[in-house]
């Protein structure tokens, strides 16, 4: 089964770009990145697609985390080794 793949909205992009996460965002796995991308779309009220949004650039800026789960990046898994 495949997952659908989500366009990325402009507003988010604008987002990124304003935060200087942008690059933060294209190094996260492409199932991650659409997964998000899913999530805001799905949200039926602004202010929960707003708190979903704000939720992923805190996630970024911290450089963990996923959709409020623990999620480590490779590079760290490395580094404890």
């Amino acid at each position: 089964m495949k997952r659908p793949r989500h366009p990325m909205p402009e507003d988010v992009v604008r987002r990124l770009e304003a935060e200087g996460l942008r690059a933060a965002y294209d190094a996260r796995p492409p199932y991650q990145r659409n997964d998000w991308l899913g999530w805001f779309s799905e949200a039926k009220r602004p202010q929960t697609r707003a708190r979903r949004i704000d939720g992923m650039i805190g996630d970024l800026r911290a450089g963990h985390g996923y959709m409020g789960m623990p999620w480590n990046p490779p590079e760290a898994r490395k580094a404890r080794q």
